[in-house]
C-alpha cells in the first residue's frame, strides 16, 4: 500500500514533457481562447444570434429521422450532404460546383487535417503569411508538417513579391493563404491568388489552400472561381460562422474531384455522424434567414471600425465578422482593462494590437462603452 501511494503521488506530477511525445510538441499549448463568464463575450468569432426556432424544430424532426437508424453505420460518403452543399456553393459562389467538388468532415479544421495527411507530412512542408489562423500551424505540427511562417506587409496585407519568393525558396508542399484573414480581417485579392498558385506550380506541383471560414462577410466575392483549370487548388469552408453553427463543427472544401478522392485516403471510417449529417442539411435548408443575420453583422462590423476610428484607434480593413484594432503600448493591459468592464475581447499576440467580434448591437454598444473608457484612461 506504501508503495501505492508513492505512485500516485509520482503521476500527480507526470508532466506533458516527462511521456515520450514527439520532439516537435514538446513545450507547445494547445490551441484556445479563455473561456471566462463575463456578460459579454466576443473573443470568438461566434454568430451571437441563437438558431431560429423554425430551424431548431425542423433540426430535432431530422435528427429523430436519424435517431431510427444509428444502430447503422452513417453514410460515409455523406452524399446528400454534400450534394446541398455543393447546390450552396454554386448559388452564392458564382461558380458551378458538383458533389464530385465537395468534401465534408468535423469543422473546417478537420479538412485542413486532413488535406495535410494527404499532401503534407514527415518529409515534406507548409508555409502561411503570417499573421493568419494559428490552428495552420498546430495542424501542420500534429501531421509532422514542417511548417514555415512566410512575411506579410505593415498593414497585413501579403506581399506578393516577398510570399513568391518565399515560396521559391522553401518550395513547400502545402501554400495557405486565408482570406479573409484571422486575425486581422484583411481579404486577399484573386490577383493575389494567381500569382502565388503560380509561384507554387514552378516550384514544384504544391497544393494552394484558400481558407474561406469568413467570406460570407466580406466585402467581396468568394474566391471559388479560381478553381476553374487549376487542379491544385483548395477552397475550405466551415458552418460555424455564417451559418451560426460553431456547435455543430462542420467543415468542407471545393476542389478538384481527384483532391476529393485524394482526401478519403486519409479519412476516418465514418467520420461524420449521422446526427451531424443530419443537422448540417436541416441548417441548409434555412440559408437564406441565416444569411440574412449575416447581413445584420456586416452592418454592426463597419460600425464597429467606424466608431473605433472616432475614438482614436487604429483599425485595420475588415472583410470578417470580427474587427482588429489598437495600438496599444501594453496590449495586455488594455485587454484586461475591456475585461474589468464585462467584455471578453480576444489578445491574439499580435503585438499592439486585439480582436473584437462583432456581435449584437447591444453587445457592440458595451464593448464600444468599455473602449471609450480605456481611451480616456490612456490620456490622462
Amino acid at each position: 500500500m506504501e508503495g501505492s501511494r508513492e505512485q500516485v503521488t509520482s503521476n500527480d506530477a507526470l508532466r506533458i514533457d516527462d511521456l515520450p511525445v514527439r520532439d516537435e510538441l514538446r513545450g507547445k499549448s494547445p490551441y484556445g481562447a479563455p473561456q471566462l463568464d463575463v456578460p459579454v463575450q466576443l473573443n470568438t468569432n461566434e454568430n451571437p444570434y441563437p438558431l431560429p426556432e423554425p430551424l431548431v424544430a425542423r433540426i430535432a424532426e431530422r435528427v429523430a429521422e436519424a435517431a431510427r437508424g444509428l444502430n447503422r453505420y452513417p453514410d460515409r460518403d455523406a452524399v446528400e450532404l454534400r450534394t446541398e452543399l455543393a447546390a450552396y456553393l454554386t448559388r452564392t459562389g458564382k461558380h458551378r460546383v458538383g458533389v464530385e467538388n465537395v468534401w465534408a468532415a468535423n469543422g473546417s479544421n478537420e479538412v485542413l487535417q486532413q488535406l495535410l495527411q494527404t499532401f503534407g507530412g514527415p518529409g515534406r512542408t507548409a508555409i502561411g503569411f503570417e499573421p493568419s489562423y494559428s490552428m495552420h500551424a498546430l495542424i501542420a505540427r500534429g501531421t509532422g508538417t514542417g511548417w514555415i511562417s512566410g512575411p506579410r506587409n505593415e498593414d497585413f496585407t501579403i506581399d506578393v513579391a516577398a510570399a513568391a519568393q518565399a515560396i521559391a525558396e522553401n518550395t513547400p508542399d502545402v501554400v495557405f493563404i486565408t482570406s479573409p484573414n484571422n486575425p486581422t480581417g484583411t481579404a486577399v485579392e484573386a490577383d493575389t491568388v494567381l500569382a502565388l498558385y503560380e509561384a507554387a506550380q514552378a516550384a514544384k506541383p504544391s497544393m494552394v489552400v484558400v481558407d474561406e471560414a469568413y467570406v460570407e462577410f466580406s466585402h467581396r466575392d468568394s474566391l471559388l472561381p479560381l478553381l476553374e483549370g487549376r487542379p491544385n487548388l483548395v477552397v475550405s469552408r466551415t458552418m460555424s460562422k455564417a451559418f451560426g453553427a460553431a456547435g455543430l463543427r462542420l467543415g468542407y472544401l471545393a476542389a478538384h474531384p481527384a483532391v476529393v478522392d485524394a482526401v478519403q485516403l486519409v479519412r476516418l471510417p465514418y467520420h461524420l455522424s449521422a446526427v451531424t449529417q443530419a443537422t448540417a442539411l436541416a441548417a441548409l435548408e434555412h440559408t437564406d434567414t441565416l444569411l440574412g443575420y449575416v447581413e445584420q453583422l456586416k452592418v454592426e462590423r463597419d460600425r464597429l471600425v467606424t466608431e473605433l476610428r472616432a475614438l482614436g484607434c487604429e483599425v485595420t480593413e475588415s472583410d470578417a465578422n470580427f474587427v482588429q484594432f489598437g495600438r496599444f503600448a501594453d496590449t495586455h493591459g488594455a485587454w484586461q482593462r475591456i475585461l474589468d468592464r464585462g467584455v471578453l475581447v480576444r489578445d491574439n499576440g499580435v503585438p499592439g494590437w486585439l480582436r473584437v467580434t462583432a456581435g449584437t448591437p447591444e453587445e457592440n454598444d458595451a464593448f464600444l462603452d468599455a473602449v471609450r473608457e480605456l481611451m480616456k484612461e490612456q490620456k490622462r
